[in-house]
């Protein structure tokens, strides 16, 4: 991520809302409200005013939760979906990249959310036409999602 560094953005955050354990339950508050904004902005195409806000979520989330949860996961592919719908696909790779790492280490290789950081990641390399690298992706995505909900998971998409 260019000009943005996570451990600095978490410090930043930390100086300006407080990373104390009384007010968490306002950062949880806060937290759910910047992720209902930076969806909003993302469904109104307002990719520009949502990328601070998703960076922010992402600095909370992790302090709330730690580096390695899941929801860190969640956030950086909201933020790497932001970079992709801009075209700006060479910032959003490593970030799905690392949502994916995130994910997979703290829930498992086969769980389906591991299924769905694939897709996302095969999907940002077929917008740019890299369909040789797309193709293991999303055959790793379908058996995950055949392997959880059964051989006819497929013809339900």
């Amino acid at each position: 991520m260019v000009g943005w560094h996570l451990p600095t953005a978490v410090l930043a955050l930390c100086t300006v809302v407080g990373c104390a354990t009384s007010g968490l339950a306002q950062q949880t508050r806060d937290l759910d409200s910047l992720n209902r904004q930076v969806v909003q902005l993302y469904k109104a195409g307002k990719y520009d005013e949502a990328i601070p806000l998703a960076q922010n979520a992402i600095a909370l989330t992790v302090v709330e939760n730690g580096p390695g949860h899941p929801t860190v996961g969640t956030r950086l592919t909201d933020l790497a979906e932001l970079y992709r719908a801009q075209g700006r696909y060479a910032e959003a790779e490593p970030v799905f990249k690392r949502a994916l790492a995130i994910t997979e280490k703290a829930l498992g290789p086969d769980h389906p959310d591991v299924g769905t950081r694939l897709s996302n990641l095969a999907a940002l390399y077929e917008a740019q036409g890299r369909y040789a690298e797309a193709e293991p992706l999303k055959k790793r995505a379908l058996a995950i999602r055949e392997k959880t909900l059964g051989p006819d998971a497929a013809k339900e998409r």
